[in-house]
């Protein structure tokens, strides 16, 4: 048995269940979904969508619980909805957003 950075390592070191994790290409991907999520804006607007009682919410409804102006909180539904995250349905003057509950499971799934 050799040591490395004070473990010890066995000379007869066999392939185990790392090799069936994400591919270059499918880790690549997911870290995009990642990044997006990676600021604190869209992680609450989609915790906010995921959880509306009714399943969706009108943009109008979301500025004030984040503190942030309409066209900052509408750039960051922009983001997570060209993402896949959310969809949005234009009806009169404001759009309602809801999540993609698929898109949630995966990104979930792929954690677990």
């Amino acid at each position: 048995m050799a040591t490395r950075s004070g473990a010890v390592v066995d000379a007869e070191c066999r392939p185990s269940a790392l090799a069936s994790t994400l591919s270059e290409e499918r880790a690549a991907e997911l870290a995009k979904d990642f990044a997006v999520l990676a600021d604190p804006v869209r992680l609450r607007l989609l915790s906010m969508l995921a959880s509306a009682p009714t399943g969706e919410a009108c943009v109008c409804e979301l500025v004030e619980p984040l503190a942030r102006s309409q066209p900052t909180v509408s750039h960051h539904l922009k983001v997570l909805a060209d993402a896949g995250l959310i969809v949005g349905e234009k009806r009169g003057r404001w759009v309602w957003y809801r999540a993609v509950p698929n898109r949630l499971v995966h990104l979930s799934g792929v954690l677990g």
